[in-house]
């Protein structure tokens, strides 16, 4: 009989969390993170230091080597590597694409590339973009 009056009585007792049925709105939120920031920007110091690297390792590379790189002043630091094989451009000069990773702090991106080698042999770069995957 007593539990049974207890069960009617209207007594009750509240949980913190809300139970079970607790909306979104009743339920604290913690470590909750926003929306990914971009990374950043290569500044152009360090996209200078990127086309040193690409033009070097295309001019003396082999097929499959890479080249690091880093700007002393802003840290950010990464590597070249040579894409495929090289191919005439519509101009018939010898052109080459290769990625350049770009590592800023605990940041990691991809840069896109081109460049075209000149008549006097060097390797030009032409573009150097994010990279889009696609």
């Amino acid at each position: 009989m007593i539990l049974i009056g207890v069960g009617v009585s209207g007594c009750s007792f509240s949980r913190g969390d809300g139970g079970p049925f607790a909306s979104a709105s009743d339920k604290d939120v913690t470590g909750a993170v926003g929306p990914a920031k971009p990374p950043p920007s290569p500044t152009e110091s360090d996209l200078a230091f990127a086309r040193t690297a690409a033009s070097d390792v295309l001019t003396k590379g082999t097929k499959d080597s890479s080249q690091p790189w880093q700007n002393p002043e802003t840290g950010a630091r990464g590597s070249v590597t040579p894409l495929a094989q090289s191919y005439a451009a519509d101009d018939g000069r010898t052109c080459r694409d290769f990625l350049a990773s770009y590592v800023n702090g605990t940041t990691e991106s991809w840069l896109q590339g081109a460049a075209c080698r000149s008549e006097q042999g060097r390797w030009e770069i032409h573009t150097l973009k994010p990279w889009q995957k696609g």
